[in-house]
C-alpha cells in the first residue's frame, strides 16, 4: 500500500492535511498549506487521497491540470453504508455523520441542485461550510470501523473504493466533455424539424404533420397533449388509455400515423432541438454532468442535458476530433453474465463462459435450439417477466440453472417481505415503506382493499429486488471495469468521454484507438475477477473504433 493523506479543504483554499497509517488513524503532524492544489500537486507519491467530498475537491485539481490515483470519498461511503445499515434516507453528508458521532442534532442534505448549461461542475457551485480536519478524521475512522462490521467487510470495502473511483471518473468526463458538433446536430435539425418560426412555436414539419392529425379527426386536435387526443378518439368511438406508442399501433384510425411521427419528432424537438444545442453545447464539447449511483441500483444519472437518451439520430453530432476516434464498447449480455457469476450456477456459468452470443449457447443447453425463448426465459427470471409463456420458459430454466433461478426468487421473496437485499459487493435496497395502523378501526371493505394493496405493494417490491440483485451487482462491476481502464489509460491521450449502463465512450487519437481497445476488453476481465472471484464467466464487448456515435450501431 503506498502513502494515504487525508485532507480538508477550507473556504479560502488552503487545505489541512495529514498522513494516515496502514490502521487509518495519523501518522504524521498535520500541516496547513496556503493552497490545496498545490498541497496536492506536491505530493504525487500519495497512493490514495481521503476527502469529504470529490465533487468539492476533484474539479479544482482538474482544472489545475492535477489528477489524482485514487481517493476515498466520506460521503460516497456515508451513503453506501448507511444503506447497508438499512438506514438510506437519512442525511449522507459529512456534517451529518460527524452530527450523529456527537449525538448533536443531524442537518438535513442539502436541497439537489438543478444543473445549470455549459458550468464546470461543482468548481463553480457553493461550496457546503467546512468541516474540520479532525472531524474528517473521526467520521473516517468510524467508517473503517462500519465497513469491518459489515456482512462481508472486504467486498464493501471494494464498493466504496469502486464508488469513490467512479467519482473521479464522472468528473473527469465532465471535464473532457463528449466531441459534439454543433453544425452537424443542426443539418439534422433542420432535415427532421423543417424551419423554425419566429417566436420559439413548433418548427414546419411539427406545424404540418399537427395539421394531418387535426384533419383526421375532422376537428382541431392539440397532438402534443394526450387528453386532447384521448378526448378526438372517444369522439371517433375509439376509447384508448394512453397515447403510447405501442396502443397506438393496434388502432385503425388515418391520425395513428401521423400522430406516432408527430410524438417522435416532437421529443426530439423538446430534447435535442435547437434550445438545448444552444444551453448545453460549448466549444464543441457536451459535457453533463454525471451522477454515480443515482439510482438505488448504482446506475449512474445525469443532472440535466438527457445525456443518457440521446436518440440515435443526434448521434451524427458525435464527431471525434480530426485525427481522433471514438471507441464505443458495449458489454454484451453483461446482466445474464453477472447471473451467472454470483448465483454461481455451474451450468450457467459455463455457459456464459464464452465471448460469443449467450442467448444461442443458452438455447442449445435447455431450448432446443430456440434462442428467442431461451432469451425471454432468462430475462424473465430477471425481470420477473413470469407469465403466460414465460412461467413455461421459467420452468425449462429452472430445471437446467437451478441455482441461478433460485438465486432471483429468493431476493424477490426477500422484497415481498420486506427484507433487505444486497448486491454482491454489498449495495442494499431501500426498506419497505412501514403500512399504515391495522389498530385504527378502518372498515372492512377498505380493511380488504388495503391487504389486497399491501400484497400487490409486496409484488412489485418482489420484482424490483428480484432484478435489484443482478442490476445492482453489474453496476458494482461496471464501477471496477471504468476504474480498471481509467488507470490502464493513464499516460495515454486518450479520454474517458461518455458512460451508461453497459456502454462506454473512449476519445482517443486514431494511433491510440487499437490499445484502447485492448485495455477496455482487459478491463472488463479484471473486473470480473475483482468482483466476483475466479469464475468461468467471461465479460467481453462489442467494440467499435468510429469517427461518430452513429456508425458505431
Amino acid at each position: 500500500m503506498g502513502e494515504r493523506w487525508a485532507v480538508a479543504a477550507d473556504g479560502d483554499g488552503a487545505a489541512r492535511l495529514v498522513p494516515l497509517g496502514a490502521d487509518g488513524l495519523p501518522s504524521g503532524p498535520v500541516r496547513t498549506e496556503p493552497d490545496l492544489v498545490e498541497a496536492v500537486r506536491s505530493r504525487p507519491g500519495v497512493d490514495r487521497w481521503v476527502w469529504r467530498s470529490t465533487a468539492g475537491i476533484h474539479p479544482r485539481l482538474l482544472a489545475a491540470g492535477v489528477r489524482v490515483d485514487r481517493c476515498y470519498d466520506i460521503e460516497v461511503a456515508e451513503l453506501l453504508l448507511l444503506g447497508h445499515e438499512g438506514r438510506l434516507g437519512e442525511p449522507r453528508s459529512a456534517a451529518a455523520a460527524w452530527a450523529r458521532l456527537r449525538d448533536a442534532p443531524v442537518p438535513p442534505d442539502p436541497p439537489a441542485r438543478a444543473a445549470v448549461p455549459g458550468a464546470q461542475s461543482s468548481l463553480f457551485e457553493p461550496q457546503p461550510v467546512p468541516l474540520p480536519l479532525e472531524a474528517l478524521l473521526e467520521v473516517y475512522a468510524d467508517q473503517r470501523r462500519r465497513h469491518d462490521a459489515a456482512e462481508h467487510p472486504g467486498r464493501m470495502r471494494l464498493l466504496t473504493a469502486a464508488e469513490s473511483a467512479g467519482m473521479l471518473v464522472a468528473a473527469e468526463m465532465h471535464r473532457a466533455g463528449l466531441p459534439w458538433r454543433a453544425d452537424v446536430h443542426r443539418q439534422v435539425l433542420h432535415e427532421l424539424l423543417g424551419e423554425r418560426y419566429a417566436g420559439g412555436g413548433e418548427p414546419r414539419r411539427l406545424a404540418e404533420l399537427a395539421d394531418e392529425v387535426s384533419a383526421a379527426f375532422g376537428r382541431r386536435v392539440r397532438p402534443d397533449l394526450p387528453a386532447d387526443v384521448v378526448k378526438a378518439f372517444a369522439g371517433a368511438g375509439i376509447r384508448v388509455a394512453s397515447t403510447r406508442r405501442w396502443e397506438l399501433e393496434g388502432i385503425d384510425h388515418p391520425a395513428v400515423e401521423p400522430l406516432i411521427h408527430y410524438k417522435k419528432l416532437y421529443r426530439i424537438w423538446t430534447a435535442h432541438g435547437w434550445s438545448w444545442l444552444q444551453d448545453w453545447v460549448r466549444d464543441g464539447r457536451f459535457r453533463p454532468e454525471y451522477q454515480p449511483g443515482g439510482t438505488v441500483s448504482g446506475r449512474w444519472t445525469t443532472n440535466g442535458g438527457g445525456a443518457l437518451q440521446i436518440p440515435k439520430v443526434i448521434r451524427r453530432a458525435v464527431v471525434a476530433d480530426e485525427g481522433w476516434r471514438l471507441v464505443v464498447a458495449d458489454a454484451d449480455q453483461m446482466e445474464p453474465r453477472v447471473l451467472a457469476a454470483i448465483s454461481r450456477d455451474r451450468g450457467l456459468m459455463e455457459v456464459a463462459g464464452h465471448d460469443g452470443d449467450l442467448y444461442t449457447a443458452l438455447s442449445d443447453r435447455a431450448f432446443s435450439g430456440d434462442r428467442a425463448h431461451a432469451k425471454l426465459a432468462l430475462l424473465g427470471a430477471i425481470y420477473g417477466q413470469t407469465s403466460g409463456d414465460g412461467l413455461k420458459n421459467l420452468a425449462a430454466l429452472r430445471r437446467r440453472f437451478p441455482k441461478a433461478v433460485a438465486y432471483v426468487d429468493d431476493a424477490a421473496k426477500a422484497g415481498e417481505e420486506g427484507r433487505l437485499v444486497r448486491t454482491w459487493l454489498g449495495r442494499t435496497s431501500p426498506r419497505a415503506e412501514e403500512g399504515g395502523d391495522e389498530e385504527a378501526g378502518i372498515p372492512q371493505e377498505e380493511d380488504g382493499d388495503r391487504a389486497r394493496s399491501a400484497t400487490s405493494d409486496a409484488r412489485a417490491r418482489g420484482r424490483f429486488t428480484r432484478n435489484f440483485v443482478v442490476q445492482g451487482s453489474a453496476a458494482d462491476w461496471a464501477l471496477l471495469m471504468l476504474a480498471a481502464l481509467r488507470r490502464a489509460m493513464s499516460g495515454m491521450r486518450a479520454e474517458l468521454v461518455f458512460f451508461q449502463h453497459d456502454e462506454v465512450i473512449v476519445h482517443c487519437p486514431a494511433e491510440e484507438a487499437e490499445q484502447v481497445t485492448r485495455a477496455i476488453r482487459e478491463a472488463g476481465t479484471l473486473a470480473g475477477r475483482i468482483a466476483f472471484g475466479e469464475t468461468p464467466v467471461r465479460f467481453p464487448f462489442t467494440v467499435a473504433v468510429v469517427r461518430r456515435y452513429a456508425d458505431a450501431k
